[in-house]
């Protein structure tokens, strides 16, 4: 029997290579998208079984490429995000534009199932650029294709991540960090694997809900998290609540720099609390949670931000990796 063929746009991040480790267990045949295949496809190799990985390089928004590659797919997975403009304008066309796109061709091709990973809270965050060009582009993509599963996950954590590792970057550096809106804001963070197993369960069993919304078991305030990192890398930092004005002009600062710390409209989206609207069914609903604690999973990585580096191990850790 021919593997099903499953087509990723955005397979090089973090969540797109622990899916495609999970999805060619399952012996289903990937074929991921990428600007630049000399950069990607080592990392992109590796994750593989052997035969079941195809690597294309090109530009996402190449109708002719995209109208080739739906030809021979049977599912297709939209993990392409951004965090901050670079031009204006880029939030509508990554995440509008370009799943309405997908959405059409998947129709067009009578696709088995279209997933698209949207993110959290995006129809409250009203003043959120980043968030109402999420929200804009669920909407195409309903509105273009019954068969598609829009998930909206709570922050996804991991080693390879850019929310724990950045955080922990700068506790590492700074003797202070400042909590905007008083680091009140509420997370239910899911780890990495346990999303990606989550995605691949949708793409192998009948999960057909529209809307399912991706969180872990603890709910944790954004102060929390800091000082769970804290703890982990074991430094003592002193924690300042932000003005909201003196917040502005830092954030305005931060987006002068190439990879912005903080950006005004990131500012916006932390108004809002990440947690799950009560509208939809999660991921739990599913009977599909791992109970990852976030203390325990950071634990497994935060060595690296600690003075001591890997030797700060302690010998329960490096007993069980010599197994």
């Amino acid at each position: 029997m021919k593997p099903k063929n499953c087509l990723i746009f955005g397979a090089s991040g973090q969540i797109g290579r622990n899916l495609i480790r999970r999805l060619t267990k399952s012996n289903i045949r990937v074929t991921a998208v990428t600007r630049n295949i000399h950069q990607k496809g080592y990392l992109l190799k590796t994750q593989a079984n052997p035969g079941f990985l195809e690597i294309v390089e090109g530009n996402i928004f190449d109708l002719s490429l995209l109208e080739k590659l739906f030809k021979s797919a049977d599912f297709c997975i939209n993990l392409i995000g951004i965090l901050y403009e670079k031009r204006k304008g880029d939030f509508k066309k990554i995440h509008c534009d370009f799943p309405k796109m997908l959405s059409i061709l998947s129709s067009k091709n009578n696709i088995s199932k279209f997933v698209h990973l949207s993110a959290l809270g995006v129809e409250d965050a009203v003043d959120s650029l980043y968030a109402q060009s999420k929200f804009a582009g669920e909407k195409e993509i309903i509105s273009n294709f019954k068969e598609s599963i829009i998930l909206r996950p709570s922050v996804v954590y991991s080693v390879d991540d850019n929310f724990t590792t950045n955080f922990m970057t700068i506790l590492n550096l700074l003797p202070f960090f400042p909590l905007y809106y008083k680091g009140n804001t509420k997370f239910k963070p899911i780890h990495c694997s346990e999303l990606t197993d989550f995605i691949s369960k949708i793409i192998t069993t009948n999960i057909n809900e529209r809307i399912i919304e991706c969180v872990g078991p603890e709910e944790i305030s954004l102060k929390e998290i800091v000082q769970k990192l804290l703890k982990s890398i074991q430094k003592k930092r002193i924690l300042i609540p932000m003005p909201l004005f003196f917040a502005k002009i830092s954030a305005k600062i931060f987006e002068i720099f190439p990879k912005p710390l903080l950006t005004s409209d990131q500012l916006r989206l932390l108004k809002y609390d990440n947690l799950p609207s009560g509208k939809y069914k999660t991921n739990l609903d599913f009977g599909f949670q791992k109970n990852l604690k976030f203390d325990v999973e950071v634990q497994k990585y935060s060595y690296m931000w600690r003075n001591e580096g890997e030797y700060s191990k302690n010998e329960k850790t490096m007993h069980k990796e010599i197994k």
